[in-house]
């Protein structure tokens, strides 16, 4: 898998987990939908992610410049 199909799997598994959670559980678990969803955003205009860091840390995938 690249980079980029990584960020987007994890975040989507992040927002559906938390849209559950917030159902299931407490609606502040949406506050962390948004939060994904608000780094999903800035990572559009600064191309920075740290989920992408993340990764390259771990070795699961290698960060594209």
């Amino acid at each position: 898998m690249t980079m980029n199909q990584y960020i987007r799997a994890i975040a989507g598994s992040f927002v559906m987990i938390s849209l559950a959670l917030g159902h299931y559980v407490s609606p502040y678990w949406y506050l962390f939908t948004a939060f994904v969803g608000l780094n999903l955003f800035q990572s559009a205009f600064t191309k920075w992610c740290l989920m992408e860091d993340i990764l390259a840390k771990i070795g699961l995938a290698k960060k594209t410049e």
